[in-house]
């Protein structure tokens, strides 16, 4: 799998045997310098793959593109060190299309964005939560709760690079309706497997995403219910928790947040007007929020 992933030697150890020396299988974690003309952006930790993806994403949650034809063009370049001779594949730099505002440089982040967080350093919530161009409290969609349910073990599948080293994040696109799945990322950082589907659908001018589900492989955090919001997806849903803030942007941005999503049941924390619940279904395993 090339630099997705890597091989490293592990004593295993086992209660009642001997200790055993062989190779493992990790996920590649690697720095990538997002650079916008020239200048440098923003640091992300991620796992190398679909960088365009993953940075047209990201311009999307920034509330810097929306369309395809926003961003004109991304090339890798030589990284720190290596001269501009050496292509290290670990700075992409982009050009903005016609007319679309290069960001001030008040904006860029002067920090490393970890795999674990994707706004972590900003010093309010009200720098990062940011107006979307899409409106996703009127998007119609209602989705029968025999898709939702359906929606983990499909992503947990589709998770090639997961079943050799067990260390990364997923995120998958399903269209509401059908249940057909659009995209599936793989990351070892949460949002970054966000932006790289969010970004799939920015390059092929799919936004906004109405109509569509949002399935994550662990919990609901503020930032991912912002990209979201900021993508046009009207139904998030988590196998895990939601925080309370991820709960209140979605309520006051007008989006379904599903967490605990686990075989037949779920939590629905906000719309729950959306989710359709059918009788195959014991009364109460899905509980409704505002």
């Amino acid at each position: 799998m090339g630099r997705i992933t890597a091989r490293w030697p592990v004593t295993k150890v086992t209660l009642g045997r001997e200790p055993s020396r062989r190779p493992d299988t990790l996920a590649v974690e690697e720095p990538l310098e997002i650079r916008i003309a020239g200048q440098s952006y923003t640091i992300t930790m991620r796992t190398p793959g679909n960088d365009v993806e993953l940075a047209a994403g990201f311009l999307v949650s920034e509330g810097i593109i929306t369309r395809a034809e926003h961003l004109a063009g991304a090339i890798h370049c030589g990284g720190p060190g290596s001269g501009g001779d050496e292509n290290t594949y670990n700075v992409l730099d982009l050009t903005l299309g016609v007319g679309v505002p290069t960001p001030s440089p008040a904006r860029r982040r002067n920090f490393v964005t970890t795999s674990a967080c994707g706004v972590c350093g900003a010093t309010s919530i009200d720098s990062v939560e940011s107006t979307s161009s899409f409106v996703v409290a009127d998007d119609p969609i209602t989705v029968d709760v025999d898709v939702l349910t359906s929606l983990p073990d499909r992503l947990r599948s589709g998770q090639r690079v997961f079943d050799s080293t067990g260390g990364l994040h997923a995120a998958a696109l399903f269209d509401g309706s059908s249940g057909e799945l659009l995209v599936l990322r793989e990351d070892v950082g949460r949002h970054n497997a966000v932006d790289k589907v969010i970004g799939w659908a920015a390059n092929r001018d799919r936004l906004p995403l109405r109509g569509t589900v949002l399935q994550v492989s662990g919990r609901a955090s503020f930032e991912l219910v912002q990209k979201a919001v900021m993508a046009g997806i009207p139904v998030l849903a988590a196998v895990s928790a939601p925080s309370s803030l991820a709960a209140e942007l979605a309520d006051r941005s007008g989006l379904t947040l599903i967490g605990f999503l686990r075989g037949e049941s779920m939590n629905v924390y906000t719309r729950p007007d959306r989710v359709m619940v059918t009788a195959a279904l014991i009364e109460g395993q899905v509980t409704g929020g505002r």
